[in-house]
C-alpha cells in the first residue's frame, strides 16, 4: 500500500524466474475455464496481471489452506461414534436402488467387516457409477462422516471410496481449502501440486543467518508445506513454514515502505520558514491553550517544512486532541511566505464547518480562506477557481472538489488530508500534482496501533497526540443492559425537555437476517435506523432527526445540519457519523446492541458528544445474551478513554485485517501475517530492510537481485 503520493521510478521488468507464477492459472495441466471461472470468484483480490481478468498461478499459490481433516480415525463399525470422519476397510454386501422418483428417494450399499455393519446413502446419484465402484462381494475403502440413523450406523455421500491398496494413502491427513461454487479441496490441492513441482528453485532472499537462527526451510519447501499439513500445528501462524513465507511478506513490505521513504527524502520541498508572526498572533487569540504535545508536532512539521526535502507526516490524534488547530497553524506558516494550503475533508458538512472555524479565527490578520464543495456552482464557483488561480485565496478548504481538473492553483505548497483513508490513493495524488511537491500532512483521528502504522504507513514520518486539551472533559461510559430500555426511554424524556441533544446509534439500517456474517435469529432483538426512528417519532414528535449511508449526501448533510442548530434533538443514525459534524452542545450518546461494534468504532462514536462545557455520556446498551468475551470488551471502554490503549485491545480481540474494515479504510490484507503473532518478525523485517537499503541501495548484490524478485513476487 503506498501512502506517499509521488511518482516513483518505474520498476524493472520482471525476472524471468517469475514468469510461471505470473502466468494464468489456465497454464496448469488439466484446469480449464470453466475452474478458471470458479478461480475467479474464489480469488478476488486476484491482480489479473496475467491478462484476461484470470487470476495468475501466484495467486493460487498463496491461497492456503485453513484446516485438515484427518482419516486416521478407525474403529469397530459397532461402536463407531456420530460426528466423526471415519475410514474402514469393508466389504460390498447388498444394493438398494431406490423405486419411484430417483431424486426423492436415496440409493443405499449395504456394508460390512468383522465389527459390524454400515450402510452407505447416495441422493441423485447414477446407480451404475455406484455399481461400477462398489461391486458386491469386492472390499473398499471407505472415508467420511458417520451418523445414526434410525439406530442404524450410516455414511451419506462418502468423501472417499478407493481399493484396498489405497487404504495407507487415504488415511494421510487432507487439506482443506477456502471453496466456492464449483470447486472442492482435492481438485484445489491437485492443481496446487502440479504448479508447484514446476516452480524454479528461487535464490534466498532471507539472510542464511536468519534463516539457520528460526530453522526456516526454502521458499518452495515452505509452500509445498503449508499446502500439506499433517497436524493442526502446521495450520498455526507460527509454524516454521508458514512463519517463513510470512516473514517474506513482511520483508517484502518493508523494503517497499524503505524504498519509498528514501525516494520520498530525495524529493525536494519548497522550504517555508516564514515569520512566524500569524501563528504566534492565532496562539495568542484562541480560547484555549496549546497542549505540550502540540507544541511538539508543530516544532516537527516546521523542522520538516525548511528541510528543503518534500514533507510527508502522518499525524494521529484521538478524538479531540486538537489536530485540526496544528493543521492551521502549519498552513499560516505557509501563508507567511505567500504560498497556498489546501485542506481536503472527506465530507461537505465537516469541510463547511471546518471553513466557517477557520476563516472565523483567520479573519482578523486579513488572511483570504474560501471553501471549494461540490453544492457550489454558478458566478460563486468561478469566483472562488478564480481566487485559487490568481493566489488571491491562501488556504483552501474543500471535499473531492478540490482535485478535479478544472482546479488550479497559483502555487499550492502545502496539502493536508483529513481522515486520509477515506480517500483513495489517486484521489490523493491528484490533489497534489497540483503543486510542485507540495508538503504533506495526513491526519486521523483513528488510533492506529504500531505494528499496524509500521506496515500501513511506514514511508511516513509519524507524529501522535495523545494528549487532550484541559478544557475537554471526560466522558462517563455506562454499560446497561437492553432489557432496561424503557428506563432509557425516561432519561431521554428528561434530558430532551431540558434542551440537550441526544444521538442514538444503531447497529443497522434495516431488519434483515445476515445468515454467514452474523448469528442472528428471528427473535434476535436487531433494531434498525428506520423502526427506532417510526419509534421516536411517535415517542417524541417533530425533534427526531434520522441519518443512514443510503441516504444522498445532501439529504444526509440536511438532516446534520437540522440537529446541530437544533431543529432536531434526538438523532436516530447508524455510523455514518462517526467522524462528523462537531454538535457541541450534544452530551449523550447511546449505542444500541454495542457489542456488535469493534472498539475502536464505538470509541470513536464515544467522540461525537463530550465537546462542550457540560458533562457528557455514553450507554452502551448491550444485549442480555451478550457473550462474557464481549462484555470483557464493552469494560475495557468503559474504563479507558486512551484510544491508542482501546486500539490495541481491538487489534488483540479483531486482528489487523478487520480493525478498521477493509472496505472503509483501505487496510490491505495480508494473506500470510499476522500482525498479532508475528510482531517480533515484523520488527526485525523493519530493521532488516533499512539496514540491507541502506548498504545496498541499488540492489544490485547476489541478495539484492533475489530481494528484487521477492518485491516482485509479492507486486
Amino acid at each position: 500500500m503506498v501512502n506517499i503520493d509521488h511518482q516513483t521510478d518505474s520498476p524493472p521488468m520482471r525476472d524471468e524466474s517469475l514468469f510461471y507464477l505470473f502466468s494464468p492459472v489456465t497454464r496448469i495441466k488439466g484446469l480449464g475455464d470453466a475452474t478458471a471461472q470458479a478461480l475467479v470468484r474464489l480469488l478476488p483480490a486476484a491482480t489479473a496481471q496475467s491478462g484476461g481478468g484470470l487470476p495468475i498461478i501466484r495467486d493460487l499459490l498463496f491461497h492456503v489452506p485453513i484446516n485438515i481433516v484427518n482419516r486416521e480415525f478407525t474403529c469397530p463399525l459397532l461402536e463407531a461414534p456420530d460426528g466423526v470422519v471415519g475410514t474402514f476397510i469393508v466389504r460390498i454386501d447388498a444394493h438398494h436402488a431406490p423405486t419411484g422418483y430417483r431424486g426423492k428417494r436415496p440409493y443405499k450399499v449395504s456394508c460390512s467387516n468383522d465389527t459390524g455393519h454400515i450402510t452407505l446413502v447416495f441422493f441423485n446419484a447414477s446407480g451404475e457409477y455406484i455399481k461400477q465402484n462398489l461391486p458386491i462381494g469386492g472390499e473398499r475403502v471407505i472415508s467420511g462422516r458417520l451418523e445414526h440413523f434410525d439406530h442404524h450406523l450410516q455414511m451419506t455421500h462418502p468423501d472417499i471410496i478407493a481399493t484396498v491398496d489405497k487404504y495407507e494413502d487415504v488415511k494421510k491427513p487432507e487439506a482443506v481449502y477456502p471453496l466456492t461454487i464449483g470447486l472442492s479441496s482435492k481438485r484445489i490441492g491437485k492443481y496446487v501440486d502440479t504448479a508447484i513441482e514446476k516452480l524454479p528453485a528461487l535464490p534466498e532472499w532471507i539472510a542464511t543467518e536468519w534463516i539457520q537462527h528460526n530453522k526456516w526451510p526454502d521458499w518452495k519447501t515452505a509452500l509445498q508445506t503449508a499446502h500439506h499439513p499433517q497436524c493442526e500445528d502446521e495450520l498455526s501462524p507460527l509454524s516454521p513454514a508458514r512463519s517463513r513465507l510470512a516473514y517474506d511478506e513482511m520483508l517484502a513490505n518493508q523494503l517497499h515502505l524503505a524504498m519509498l521513504r528514501r525516494n520520498k527524502h530525495q524529493q525536494t520541498g519548497e522550504i517555508i520558514k516564514g515569520t512566524g508572526k500569524l501563528t504566534q498572533q492565532l496562539i495568542e487569540t484562541l480560547p484555549f491553550k496549546l497542549t505540550g504535545g502540540q507544541y511538539e508536532v508543530l516544532a516537527e512539521i516546521h523542522t520538516d517544512m525548511q528541510s528543503g526535502k518534500r514533507m510527508g507526516r502522518l499525524l494521529q490524534g484521538d478524538v479531540g486532541s486538537g489536530k485540526t488547530i496544528i493543521a492551521l497553524l502549519a498552513m499560516l506558516r505557509v501563508a507567511e511566505q505567500g504560498l497556498q494550503s489546501a485542506l481536503m475533508i472527506p465530507t461537505e458538512i465537516i469541510a463547511q464547518q471546518h471553513y466557517e472555524t477557520i476563516r472565523k479565527l483567520t479573519a482578523p490578520f486579513g488572511v483570504n480562506v474560501a471553501l471549494l464543495t461540490g453544492s457550489i456552482k454558478g458566478k460563486a464557483r468561478e469566483a472562488v477557481l478564480d481566487g485559487i488561480a490568481t493566489g488571491a485565496t491562501t488556504i483552501l478548504i474543500g471535499t473531492h472538489a478540490l482535485f478535479q481538473e478544472h482546479v488550479q492553483f497559483k502555487q499550492l505548497a502545502f496539502v493536508v488530508i483529513d481522515e486520509q483513508h477515506r480517500f483513495g490513493v489517486a484521489q490523493r495524488m491528484a490533489l497534489t500534482n497540483k503543486g510542485n511537491t507540495p508538503h504533506l500532512l495526513h491526519m486521523t483521528a483513528t488510533p492506529i496501533p504500531r505494528s499496524l502504522t509500521m506496515t500501513l504507513y511506514g514511508d511516513m514520518d509519524a507524529s501522535t497526540l495523545k494528549e487532550k486539551p484541559a478544557e475537554r472533559l471526560p466522558i462517563t461510559t455506562r454499560v446497561i443492559p437492553l432489557s432496561r430500555y424503557n428506563d432509557i426511554m425516561e432519561r431521554m424524556k428528561d434530558v430532551l425537555e431540558k434542551g440537550e441533544k441526544i444521538y442514538w446509534i444503531c447497529p443497522l439500517i434495516e431488519e434483515k437476517i445476515i445468515e454467514g456474517e452474523l448469528e442472528i435469529t428471528p427473535e434476535s432483538d436487531i433494531a434498525a435506523a428506520e423502526t427506532r426512528f417510526i419509534e421516536f417519532k411517535e415517542r417524541f414528535g417533530p425533534i427526531v432527526g434520522l441519518v443512514h449511508g443510503r441516504m444522498k449526501n445532501d439529504q444526509r448533510d440536511i438532516e446534520m445540519r437540522r440537529f446541530a442548530s437544533g431543529e432536531t434533538r434526538l438523532l436516530v443514525a447508524t455510523t455514518v457519523v462517526e467522524v462528523g459534524v462537531d454538535v457541541r452542545d450534544a452530551t449523550i450518546i447511546v449505542i444500541e446492541q454495542a457489542e456488535r461494534f469493534g472498539l475502536s468504532q464505538l470509541h470513536q462514536l464515544r467522540g461525537r458528544v463530550g465537546r462542550g462545557s457540560k458533562p457528557s455520556f455514553c450507554v452502551l446498551l448491550a444485549s442480555d445474551r451478550a457473550s462474557e468475551i464481549s462484555q470483557a470488551r464493552l469494560k475495557t471502554l468503559r474504563e479507558s478513554e486512551d484510544g491508542f490503549h482501546i486500539a490495541e485491545a481491538d487489534l488483540q480481540i479483531r486482528g489487523g485485517g478487520d480493525l478498521l474494515g477493509h472496505r472503509q479504510s483501505g487496510l490491505p490484507k495480508f494473506i500470510f501475517m499476522d500482525l498479532l503473532e508475528h510482531h517480533q518478525l515484523l520488527e526485525h523485517a523493519k530493521t532488516d530492510a533499512s539496514q540491507f537499503l541502506q548498504a545496498d541501495p541499488n540492489l544490485v548484490s547476489e541478495r539484492g537481485k533475489s530481494l528484487q524478485r521477492l518485491l516482485q513476487l509479492f507486486a
